[in-house]
C-alpha cells in the first residue's frame, strides 16, 4: 500500500455510506460520536448546541457520503473538520450582530467573535491532538497534567523508566504545541469536500 493511502477501513466505510448502508452510519457514529460531541462542546461550551452539531455532522455525512475523499486524509480527520466548521458556523450565528449597530461597535464585536473562534479552534485542535496521539503519550500527559503527577510518579504509574516518562511527556507537549501554530480550519486542502 502506498505511504499516503488511506486506511482500508476508511475506504470501505466511504463505499458503504455511498451505497446507503444504514449500518455503516451506525458504525461510523459508534466510532466518532464522542469525538464530534466533545469537540463541539469544547468549542461551543453548550451541551444542547454540541448535541445539535453532532446530529448535523452525521446527517451531513449520511446525505453527502461522496464529499469524503480518502485521498485527502482519514475519515476521522474529515469528520473532525466537519465538526469544526459546523461549530464555528454556530458560534458566528450565536454572536451575529443585530442590525443598526454603529461601525465602531460592530468592528469591536467582530474582533471579539473572531478571538473567540480562534481560542475555540485552538482548544478543539488540542482535544483532537490528544485524542489522536498514541495511548502511551496520552497516558503520560493525563497522569502529569490531569492527575498532577511529576515525571517520577508518572514513570512509576506507567511502569517505565524516568527517562522514558520524560520522553513521552516532551513528545506529547510538542504535539500539543501545534494546536496554537497550525489552525484546524485551514488544514484541509482548498476545495476538499462540499461545505457543510
Amino acid at each position: 500500500m502506498p505511504k499516503n493511502a488511506p486506511p482500508r477501513w476508511d475506504r470501505k466505510m466511504q463505499q458503504r455510506l455511498a451505497r446507503g448502508e444504514a449500518a455503516a452510519l451506525g458504525e461510523l457514529y459508534d466510532r466518532f460520536a464522542s469525538l464530534v460531541h466533545s469537540q463541539a462542546h469544547r468549542m461551543l461550551d453548550d451541551e444542547t448546541a454540541a448535541d445539535l452539531v453532532t446530529r448535523e455532522v452525521f446527517g451531513y455525512v449520511w446525505e453527502n457520503p461522496d464529499a469524503y475523499d480518502p485521498k485527502q486524509g482519514s475519515m476521522r480527520s474529515w469528520v473532525a473538520r466537519l465538526t469544526h466548521r459546523q461549530s464555528v458556523r454556530r458560534l458566528r450565528e450565536e454572536d451575529s450582530l443585530p442590525g443598526g449597530t454603529d461601525e465602531e461597535t460592530g468592528a469591536a464585536a467582530r474582533a471579539g467573535l473572531e478571538e473567540r473562534v480562534r481560542r475555540a479552534t485552538a482548544a478543539a485542535r488540542a482535544d483532537y491532538i490528544v485524542a489522536s496521539m498514541p495511548a502511551p503519550l496520552r497516558a503520560a500527559l493525563e497522569l502529569a497534567y490531569i492527575q498532577r503527577r511529576d515525571y517520577r510518579q508518572t514513570a512509576a504509574d506507567l511502569g517505565v523508566t524516568e527517562d522514558e516518562a520524560r520522553r513521552r511527556l516532551r513528545l506529547g507537549l510538542q504535539l500539543l504545541s501545534t494546536a496554537h501554530t497550525r489552525p484546524l480550519e485551514g488544514s484541509s486542502p482548498p476545495g476538499y469536500g462540499r461545505p457543510l
